[in-house]
């Protein structure tokens, strides 16, 4: 199973940074027994490792070097592969630079580097023969992609940034298998490449017929990529240290990234 890590935007609500946000050091792991700093995409990484991903796509600008230099071409035990982005077009445009990478029955995951949330193994609850998203509970959906469904966890709408969300949960990260890659990717390239958002796009295979499901497996989601969101991930964080391990939250896999987080930090009992 592949990852894809769109790592080609500028940043620009946290610069500026003398490195790639990716890069922001969030937390610490251990290293030898040493406490060192952790790069907030290394969540990211050991939580699509949780989910099945052995290859990671980082999806990178020209001008964004440090993330090979930091990552090289391994991460525990997952190859790492890198594709430029010539320019920050966007979500969509991001995915499928990377789309000659994945065949069409092999599956893939797509998340945020710049995000950290719990519980560090939710990716292991969708399925990988559709379209499915991680979806997690904010107080503030509108800043997000907020995930209309039916009962049945089908989902209707994914409304973008909208002021009047019908939702409180949005999504944080996906998984598909390659042929519903390669369907998006044509459909893309018949709407001239317009979607910037990876909502809009999936909006407009849901109305041809296309199926997607939400699972509400997700708790706590912070976005890393403004100060706000850092304190908020820092806080995160620390409660999860030192809250029993009563959820599952554990990271620990043993390689340079082997933190030891505990509880879930759940906002809904705020």
């Amino acid at each position: 199973m592949w990852g894809i890590v769109p790592a080609a935007g500028n940043g620009s609500r946290i610069q500026p940074l003398a490195f790639s946000k990716e890069l922001l050091p969030v937390g610490s792991r251990l290293e030898s027994g040493i406490e060192r700093p952790c790069a907030v995409s290394e969540y990211l990484l050991e939580r699509m490792i949780h989910g099945g991903a052995d290859k990671i796509c980082f999806v990178i600008s020209p001008g964004k070097s440090d993330i090979m230099a930091y990552y090289g071409a391994a991460y525990g035990n997952a190859f790492i592969a890198y594709v430029i982005q010539p320019s920050a077009r966007g979500l969509c445009d991001a995915i499928f630079c990377a789309s000659a990478l994945i065949p069409p029955d092999e599956s893939l995951i797509v998340g945020l580097p710049d995000t950290v949330w719990f519980p560090d193994k939710a990716l292991q609850q969708l399925p990988e023969d559709v379209l499915s998203f991680l979806l997690f509970p904010v107080p503030n959906p509108e800043v997000f992609d907020a995930v209309v469904m039916e009962d049945n966890g089908q989902v209707r709408e994914i409304q973008v940034k909208r002021v009047d969300a019908a939702s409180h949960w949005i999504w944080g990260a996906f998984k598909m298998p390659g042929r519903v890659l390669e369907e998006l990717r044509q459909l893309w390239l018949t709407r001239r490449c317009e979607d910037e958002y990876f909502g809009t796009l999936v909006n407009a295979y849901l109305s041809r017929g296309g199926s997607a499901l939400g699972v509400k497996a997700g708790h706590s989601y912070v976005d890393v990529g403004t100060l706000n969101g850092y304190r908020a991930a820092m806080s995160l964080l620390t409660n999860a240290a030192h809250e029993p391990d009563t959820a599952g939250a554990r990271v620990g896999l043993g390689w340079p990234a082997g933190r030891s987080l505990g509880h879930v930090h759940d906002p809904r009992r705020e």
